[in-house]
């Protein structure tokens, strides 16, 4: 299992035990995957836009500050409670040399290649010390296919070095992205600026996360940009004109996915405001889910809203399609009166950490026991005792080690402030929801 290199012991966060069941309502901010794609839209725009609910956390600070070392301007007029912003964005004539900080973003190190393609000078992609694990010659060598030169030192991974010319050719491309639909997304967001537009075609596997690629599709209708596609294998753009559109993010479903968990853990309720109708996001896959496991899950005036209270029930489910859903259902799981099998998801060793490796090192740790499969996890419910429980630097681990806590005394999470990667002050969120819940909870005089 690969880990993240720490100069220091990382801060080891206490989580906090729950001792009444949790009654809240949380807002969540804007979903990092739409904030992304949106922003890229607006800069490759034909003229200028406004975002509004973009989330205000690392991967989307990190593509901010890309789009403006390209020559963009990405101005933040106005910021809310939740923990987004409103930018204005307006596309300009771009330039190297850059420098790209990509952090650990997938959605960063994968989307903004393609668009930098189309500046004029030399642009230098890098990133945290884990990025230059994650896999990146699918990105490389697609856009080589495309007519672009890009220097790799042979490695197919970070850092690299794109000499860009101002357009790229575009064309046909064979791409296997059986390890992230990221690699698809990322070269049909750019695709209408690339001279004969694009045609991809998978080969390979099967493609997780097929969702986000729908994301993707319906984005780019929005913005005047038809995508043709045959299956769940080939997708053609024309080339053409982007149109600027001013948008709103819809809140993050994935990052609901804790707070949600938090009401079944403790038999309690959790509502979150603003579940859309109809969405392209992974996380309303939540619905179901939670349900399966034995939650009451209902739309409400307020929102969706999630209740726990009775026996919590494995399940086994294929979850190639919500990954980033699993840290969260394996810490639900823990706590079941059966136990689940999770299929389907390979492609997680492959994110900011080896989720599975990591997921079942940790709760096993902890008295748990969690196996690997080639494709996933078993997890088999067992009583858990307090000790540290390390996150690798992956945000969604940290918040499987708070949600574990709320049932487990003495659970010490490494570094909680890598939540900030998608969630903005997660640590106080989560005492405010407790903390709230045991105000509410307390007898009064």
């Amino acid at each position: 299992m690969t880990t993240t290199e720490h100069a220091t012991t990382p801060d080891l966060w206490p989580a906090p035990t729950a001792t009444e069941p949790i009654d809240a309502v949380v807002a969540v901010p804007g979903s990092k995957s739409a904030s992304n794609r949106a922003l890229i839209l607006a800069a490759i725009a034909d003229g200028p836009s406004t975002i509004t609910g973009l989330l205000d956390a690392r991967d989307t600070q990190l593509m901010m500050a890309g789009l403006r070392l390209l020559g963009n301007e990405v101005h933040v007029v106005d910021r809310d409670l939740v923990g987004n912003v409103t930018v204005e964005v307006t596309p300009h004539f771009m330039r190297g040399p850059a420098t790209i900080d990509v952090g650990l973003a997938g959605t960063v190190m994968r989307f903004l290649p393609p668009m930098a393609c189309l500046a004029h000078g030399e642009i230098t992609f890098d990133g945290d010390a884990h990025s230059r694990r994650r896999p990146m010659a699918t990105v490389i060598e697609s856009l080589k296919d495309l007519g672009v030169t890009i220097h790799d030192r042979g490695t197919g991974r970070l850092p690299f070095t794109i000499q860009a010319t101002g357009e790229v050719t575009g064309g046909e491309v064979f791409v296997d992205a059986s390890r992230s639909s990221q690699f698809i997304s990322g070269l049909l967001i750019s695709a209408a600026r690339f001279n004969a537009g694009v045609t991809v075609h998978h080969v390979g596997n099967p493609i997780p996360s097929m969702p986000h690629i729908q994301m993707t599709i319906a984005m780019l209708a929005e913005q005047g940009i038809p995508v043709r596609y045959d299956g769940d294998s080939v997708w053609h753009v024309d080339p053409q004109a982007v149109a600027a559109l001013d948008r709103h993010i819809e809140p993050d479903l994935s990052n609901a996915a804790p707070f949600l968990a938090a009401a079944m853990i403790t038999g309690g309720r959790v509502t979150i405001p603003d579940w859309p109708m109809r969405t392209t996001q992974a996380g309303d896959g939540l619905r179901d889910l939670l349900a399966r496991m034995g939650a009451d899950v209902a739309r409400t005036p307020e929102g969706l809203a999630v209740s726990g209270g009775g026996t919590i029930t494995g399940i086994d489910a294929d979850l190639s399609d919500v990954g980033e859903l699993v840290p969260t259902l394996t810490a639900i799981a823990a706590f079941a009166s059966t136990p689940s099998r999770f299929r389907g998801i390979p492609h997680l060793r492959g994110h900011e950490t080896d989720r599975l490796a990591a997921l079942a090192a940790e709760i096993t740790s902890l008295g748990g026991d969690v196996t690997e499969t080639p494709d996933g996890l078993i997890i088999q419910p067992r009583p858990l005792a307090g000790g540290r429980f390390r996150t690798y630097g992956d945000h969604r681990m940290a918040t499987a080690g708070a949600l574990l806590g709320l049932r487990v005394a003495g659970i010490e999470v490494e570094d909680i402030a890598t939540t900030g990667k998608t969630i903005p002050d997660f640590d106080r969120r989560w005492h405010d929801m407790i903390a709230g819940s045991a105000q509410r909870s307390a007898p009064t005089a």
